[in-house]
């Protein structure tokens, strides 16, 4: 299946799955100990954005990211022709903003310029957290030296920058997590994305957890802290605006927000994923085979699927009541026959009730006690 177009204005995602080491607890699609494939796979994404552009001209692209894997691995060269392909193509006038990944320990002060250079107005760095003993549970390998090192040297480059960190570690206090973000909310960014630590099943922190090698925190005592730290981030001017991100004002992420407003984009490269409109889409998922697919000229597009009704009333749930501008009252109910509506109407309630929603001028929003239980309630208005 081809996926074309049907909004002349798109947001691209390329994915760069090459890591210098994999995190322990990373569900996606990133290799370590692959660097001899860079280039191969750079020409895939060359091919790839070539039979993309050949289906879809005039496009008009209006966020990029880049991510991974850990594109700050990604060689100078291939990354510079990259960008020049893609404004080669495609229109650019109305691109805003350009993010890459990157984490510390694998950034040199001249890649900071490059990528400048190249377009790139927007650093998404990955820290998780401060400790590098807590860090080497997660196979994950940086000092505080480094962070700090490349926030410095960043910030001499980028007025937009983000950084990743990571609630309900492993042998993380409620004193040093709230030390750490002390400390957080000092450095030269503008925006941060806080995720709680997921275990996902057949990876390598999986087996370590079920083994007893490595304990977790206790549910409860994440949760608190989770709410401790959206309070204290507000008041220290980086307001929350979905679950997992908060921003100094008018920083907030153009790129995930299209992704949240169920807007076309466009995955370029190793499992990539698409969205149309109406249809996602899924790259192969294997890197030779994606890479072998693309040097035939072949379309890597590995699975797709059609929305129903039902689909995207969820959709629309899911993704609304991840932000805090939250959902319109009527889209929870929509398309619905009677009775499902009574049964809906019914739970909201409840969960107003229980302090977990809240409706206000007719929009639907996730207290802070919701936001810590999002997933359970989505599956409750399903």
């Amino acid at each position: 299946m081809q996926f074309v177009m049907s909004d002349p204005i798109c947001s691209f995602y390329i994915h760069w799955p090459f890591c210098r080491t994999r995190c322990s607890y990373c569900p996606f699609i990133a290799l370590a100990c692959h660097d001899e494939y860079m280039e191969r796979y750079y020409h895939a994404l060359i091919a790839e954005i070539g039979l993309f552009a050949d289906k879809n001209k005039g496009c008009s692209l209006s966020t990029l990211y880049i991510g991974g894997g850990t594109p700050s691995t990604w060689p100078d060269n291939l990354l510079l022709d990259t960008s020049g392909k893609i404004i080669s193509v495609f229109c650019t006038e109305r691109l805003q903003e350009v993010t890459i990944e990157v984490n510390p320990g694998t950034v040199r002060r001249e890649q900071l310029v490059l990528w400048r250079r190249c377009g790139i107005n927007r650093l998404s760095i990955g820290v998780q957290y401060a400790d590098p003993e807590v860090l080497a549970l997660l196979n994950r390998f940086q000092s505080p030296q480094e962070v700090q090192e490349l926030l410095f040297s960043a910030s001499a480059e980028f007025d937009n920058i983000s950084v990743d960190l990571m609630l309900g570690l492993p042998g993380v206090t409620d004193v040093c997590w709230k030390r750490f973000i002390n400390e957080v909310v000092t450095w030269p960014i503008t925006h941060i994305s806080l995720y709680c630590l997921m275990v996902h099943e057949h990876t390598p922190f999986f087996y370590k957890v079920e083994r007893g090698e490595i304990s977790l925190p206790d549910e409860e005592l994440v949760a608190d802290l989770y709410c401790w730290s959206i309070e204290f981030l507000a008041m220290h001017g980086f307001m929350q605006y979905e679950v997992s991100n908060f921003a100094r004002q008018g920083y907030e992420s153009q790129h995930n927000t299209v992704y949240w407003d169920r807007k076309p984009y466009k995955g370029f490269g190793l499992g990539a994923c698409s969205f149309d409109g109406d249809r996602r889409f899924m790259n192969e998922q294997n890197l030779l085979q994606y890479i072998q697919m693309l040097e035939q000229g072949k379309n890597p597009t590995m699975f797709f699927e059609q929305l129903s009704k039902d689909d995207v009333r969820l959709e629309k749930i899911m993704l609304g009541l991840r932000r805090s501008v939250g959902i319109r009252y009527e889209l929870v109910t929509e398309g619905l026959s009677s009775d499902k509506r009574s049964e809906i109407e019914s739970k909201v309630q409840q969960l107003c009730a229980s302090g977990l929603l809240q409706i206000l001028d007719g929009v639907v929003k996730l207290t802070h006690a919701g936001f810590v239980v999002e997933q359970e309630l989505i599956a409750e208005l399903a």
